[in-house]
């Protein structure tokens, strides 16, 4: 029998103490987000005589468990940079201070380091005069690291500032880190509610429709696909290719597809391709239309160019780098065919993370930083807020680092990848004749 996810939230005590806001709309925790989104899923999820799935919805809550008088609280960035992280920095410690009246507010420098005395990096005091402007700049007021800390040390650290709510910020390895804090305050009997807010330009965090930063990255990696294909268009057989990042998950190169809508070819790692398929199908879209538009995900193609798995500070597999493999490839294949090409290899990956949020991932940070605010207030912990079916919902780690969200190659999204570029659906088998799955749906 299928099981459905378990979407309750761990919960430090009972909520006592009213609520200091007013004139807002109070959510209950009978408010439920269906994790089923269409009908057919409905049905296959519901056993006989039970409720549909479902998150609990994010919101203030009209009692809280912690007293904001006697609270203080932790931020912390870990990770990549990411456009909206000092917009999301912000609204916590302005919801804190205007909605709940909490006066103590540190921010930790330099991801979890930031939580270990040894490292020495002295925490900040954010006030709301300290962070009224820091939404205009890129990256984090807080800078970043990557890589795991004690989590012994971490809870200490909390315990002797007298923190209450400890809100992370990060991708699949700061969520990690978050769990093993909770694991430690739980060991301890502390009353520290441990709050994620997932960060990630590759949008990968399962059970959360959409993170913060993805937009923005779409918008940015767009000026770099509008470039390569002025460039490509501007030359006789002239190829614009175009790395974008997406260790595991091509989300950023696909949309980059359908919000551009002059991409020929795009590569991404869930969907394998051989070499020689694909300079075959490259060079009949050259024969017809003299130009061409790649896109690749930086974790495309790594069956090719794979290293002997080192790995980074987070323990992800460092990748080769498949953008200048096919740069490569590309010149040396056209080059033993004597055709002239004329090819323009663009790598926008840390120009397009260190970006100012745009208006709409702005907006969408200030409601994940508010609504971490409320679910801490009230205890929840070992949680992330997050976003599904067009509403924000809290959501256990567990499930959230459980597996990476990629794109399904049977579903809607590559689909429509596959109708706006006119590339064959399967490049992973032996060449046909040249371009003879091209669709030449672009121009």
């Amino acid at each position: 029998m299928r099981q459905d996810p378990d979407f309750s939230i761990p919960r430090l005590g009972e909520c006592r103490i009213p609520s200091p806001m007013s004139g807002v709309r109070f959510t209950t925790d009978d408010d439920r987000v269906l994790y089923p989104a269409t009908l057919s899923e409905m049905r296959r999820s519901m056993h006989a005589g039970a409720e549909p799935p479902s998150m609990e919805c994010a919101g203030p809550r009209q009692t809280l468990f912690f007293d904001p008088s006697k609270l203080a609280c932790g931020i912390v960035t870990c990770g990549g940079l990411c456009p909206g992280l000092n917009d999301t920095i912000r609204a916590i410690v302005l919801s804190l201070h205007h909605h709940y009246g909490v006066k103590t507010v540190y921010g930790f420098r330099f991801g979890y380091e930031g939580l270990v005395r040894s490292s020495r990096h002295a925490p900040l005091q954010l006030t709301p005069d300290a962070v009224n402007r820091i939404h205009a700049a890129g990256g984090s007021v807080l800078g970043s690291s990557r890589g795991p800390q004690d989590p012994a040390e971490m809870v200490a650290m909390l315990q002797e500032l007298r923190i209450g709510i400890l809100f992370t910020i990060g991708g699949d390895g700061t969520l990690r880190g978050a769990q093993a804090i909770s694991a430690e305050v739980a060991r301890r009997g502390a009353a520290i509610s441990v709050i994620g807010v997932p960060k990630t330009i590759d949008n990968d965090v399962s059970f959360v429709q959409k993170t913060f930063g993805f937009e923005t990255a779409v918008t940015e990696a767009r000026r770099a696909t509008a470039a390569a294909h002025a460039e490509a268009e501007g030359a006789r057989n002239g190829i614009g290719l175009v790395k974008l990042m997406g260790r595991d998950s091509g989300f950023i190169a696909a949309y980059c597809v359908l919000v551009d809508g002059h991409v020929n070819f795009c590569l991404v790692p869930e969907v394998p391709f051989t070499l020689d398929r694909f300079l075959n199908e490259l060079a009949g879209r050259l024969e017809r239309r003299r130009h061409a538009l790649i896109v690749v995900a930086e974790g495309a193609g790594q069956d090719l160019v794979r290293r002997d798995q080192e790995r980074d500070a987070s323990g992800n597999v460092r990748h080769g780098d498949i953008g200048v493999f096919l740069r490569d490839a590309i010149i040396r294949h056209f080059k033993q065919a004597g055709l002239e090409i004329n090819l323009k290899y663009i790598d926008p990956s840390y120009a397009i993370r260190c970006v100012p949020a745009t208006a709409h991932d702005s907006a969408f940070c200030l409601l994940l930083g508010h609504a971490a605010v409320h679910a801490g207030m009230t205890g929840r912990t070992n949680m992330l807020v997050g976003f599904w079916n067009h509403q924000f919902t809290h959501l256990p780690i567990a499930l959230a680092v459980s597996q990476r969200k990629t794109i399904d190659p049977d579903g809607a999204l590559w689909s429509s990848v596959l109708a706006s570029t006119g590339q064959p659906p399967n490049m992973a088998g032996v060449p046909a004749a040249a371009g003879a799955g091209w669709q030449d749906v672009r121009t």
